[in-house]
């Protein structure tokens, strides 16, 4: 391959905060991004961010790390959106929503100023609302912006079902769905412990005794999680970091691996005008299907009450 045929894996971070530079130095670590720009209004932020990762690049893989402008957006594979205000104490995602607008909406206008042929991945609260107020603001098709939905929250379920059923995280598979905030869910139906579904494998385990009460203290435990850790310590940062990873490194490699990112809906579930954490096939084109799961009746309405809640969310934009 000549040089000229060759072009570097390039990934803008937009807000150099805690979720931003957290996010840089875990992409930095992991080989998968050959530039990584951050972009903040706070240029002094950003440079302190860039040169404090700088210092650690005799111990990563090869990686140019740099502040940049919006000219980096042309050539960026992905765009991740991390700024924004921080989510108060105790206080919901949706609580930023009217803060997290204006800024979502000026970055996808310098994005689409440039006339990039990346991904927009929005990570800033409320995610859901925000990625659909980002799709539409950009007029690209709808599976080139994409939010990270519930891909952290289905980690923590996942946690939690292994610390409860004392087995490898990497042998639970499962999904929570919807808004990644107090209306999700988590799709029983599609989890499963050493290749058995939850309903076959509880009474075989029998550790719980009623496993389906301590199915909703782990459900709630995951919807409760962001809170308690924004209690102990003011933020949540290492495990979203990993998560964004995980789906950037998806895109790059057009694994075309199946996430609950969040993507706005056309029809899938019997739902449209919405977007929210649903499983996905993501590639380097961003989410190239929905997949539509068999959910139980009782999936199917709690995915139908969160899309409900994202689209009053989104009725009181306009």
């Amino acid at each position: 391959m000549s040089k000229e045929e060759w072009k570097p894996r390039k990934v803008v971070i937009v807000g150099a905060g805690a979720v931003g530079s957290t996010f840089a130095y875990s992409l930095a670590q992991s080989g998968l991004a050959d530039k990584i720009c951050l972009i903040d209004p706070n240029h002094d932020l950003a440079k302190g961010q860039v040169l404090d990762l700088a210092h650690g690049l005799p111990f990563f893989p090869a990686v140019e790390i740099y502040e940049g402008d919006k000219s980096d957006y042309a050539d960026a594979h992905v765009v991740v959106i991390t700024a924004g205000a921080k989510q108060p104490t105790r206080r919901s995602r949706l609580d930023l929503l009217q803060a997290n607008v204006p800024i979502v909406e000026s970055i996808v206008d310098d994005v689409v100023s440039q006339y990039s042929q990346g991904v927009i991945m929005v990570v800033s609260n409320p995610v859901d609302v925000l990625t659909y107020v980002a799709q539409e603001r950009s007029g690209w098709p709808r599976g080139r912006v994409i939010g990270s939905g519930t891909v952290l929250d289905s980690a923590r379920l996942r946690y939690l079902l292994s610390r409860n059923c004392g087995i490898d995280v990497h042998n639970v598979h499962g999904y929570m769905l919807g808004e990644h905030g107090d209306t999700e869910f988590a799709a029983w139906s599609m989890t499963h412990l050493a290749g058995m579904i939850m309903d076959e494998y509880c009474p075989v385990c029998g550790k719980c005794g009623d496993w389906h009460t301590k199915r909703g203290e782990i459900e709630d435990s995951v919807r409760r999680s962001a809170y308690h850790i924004i209690d102990y310590k003011g933020a949540t940062y290492f495990a979203i970091g990993l998560a964004l990873v995980r789906i950037v490194g998806t895109i790059l490699r057009n694994e075309r691996s199946v996430l609950t990112v969040s993507t706005v809906l056309d029809g899938e579930y019997g739902l449209t005008n919405v977007s929210l954490g649903v499983p996905s096939i993501v590639s380097q084109r961003g989410v190239e299907r929905v997949v539509e799961a068999n959910l139980s009746p009782g999936e199917s309405e709690a995915l139908s009450k969160s899309a409900n809640f994202l689209r009053d969310a989104i009725a009181e934009l306009r």
